[in-house]
């Protein structure tokens, strides 16, 4: 799949527009979606994404390559493991296939390198400074016990440029919350597929419309929702009060996995998330994140 195929499907505008989900207004959740766009520019902007490909990945497999890429260059179980979200044996062949197509510095090298130069020519230095050193500063500091994303991301070495920074500062707090994230979903009992199928209802996707975008068939996904529903979880209308609870807790318990960063930036934090706001706008306005509020959301 091209980044052109991409764009063609994710960036296409709906025929209406698509509500905004309802979400806790917490600080931490505050800073991790006005960041995802900024975060995610490392597959979803049309510069990075080419500079990936022109070492012979499509879309996908620089996406897993490139975000596995900070592990070194691990066992395919170790990726699955630590992505969490995706169907393994998917997930297995094409990290199997895309570790032989192009070596881990260079696809290190073409995502930082395309990502802040594209970043680059969207937001100012001053608003990417304002916003990474103390990120970086903080996120330097914080425990990186049972985070082996964010602990890997973190070992890399930091652009030099203000976007780069800012880049990656918007990347270790992506990763820090997802990592967060798998362990309150490991906490809870759910399985990747039952933690996709709550998260997409959660946002106001139909069962199984965003769960099949990452290698689940309808199959498991059908089978998935009747264990929802037979739990009382779910009905004809989406999730009921009862499983809308039940996301709450696992979104209450990433939250507070983030509490140590959230005290570390103090009370610098309502200003980063501003200017991230101001800048994550200016990104989906060069067309380089989708414009889905769901997909902001969902990560």
């Amino acid at each position: 799949m091209t980044y052109d195929d991409i764009v063609s499907v994710y960036f296409a505008e709906p025929a209406e527009p698509i509500p905004e989900p309802t979400l806790p207004d917490t600080l931490a959740r505050r800073l991790r979606d006005v960041l995802e766009p900024i975060a995610t520019h490392g597959w979803w902007a049309r510069l990075p994404s080419e500079r990936v490909a022109a070492l012979g990945l499509g879309f996908f497999d620089g996406y897993v390559w490139g975000r596995a890429a900070a592990l070194g260059t691990p066992a395919a179980s170790v990726v699955v493991a630590t992505f969490g979200v995706f169907e393994p044996s998917l997930l297995t062949s094409v990290y199997e296939q895309a570790v032989t197509v192009a070596s881990r510095d260079d696809v290190l090298r073409a995502r930082a390198e395309g990502a802040a130069q594209s970043l680059a020519a969207i937001v100012s230095d001053a608003d990417a400074a304002a916003v990474a050193d103390p990120l970086l500063e903080a996120l330097a500091a914080v425990d990186g016990m049972g985070r082996p994303l964010f602990s890997a991301l973190r070992e890399l070495p930091v652009p030099e440029s203000a976007a780069g920074r800012l880049w990656r500062a918007a990347e270790l707090v992506r990763e820090h919350r997802g990592d967060g994230h798998l362990a309150a979903c490991v906490a809870a009992g759910f399985d990747a597929l039952t933690m996709n199928v709550l998260t997409e209802l959660w946002l106001g996707y139909a069962a199984g419309e965003y769960s099949s975008t990452r290698g689940f068939g309808a199959d498991r996904i059908a089978v998935t929702v009747a264990a929802l529903e037979q739990c009382g979880w779910k009905d004809e209308d989406g999730l009921t009060p009862k499983g809308v609870m039940v996301r709450l807790r696992v979104e209450a318990a990433t939250d507070e996995s983030q509490a140590g960063l959230v005290r570390q930036l103090g009370d610098r934090l309502p200003g980063i998330v501003e200017t991230s706001r101001r800048m994550s706008a200016q990104v989906l306005a060069a067309k380089a994140f989708p414009s889905d509020p769901r997909k902001r959301a969902a990560g």
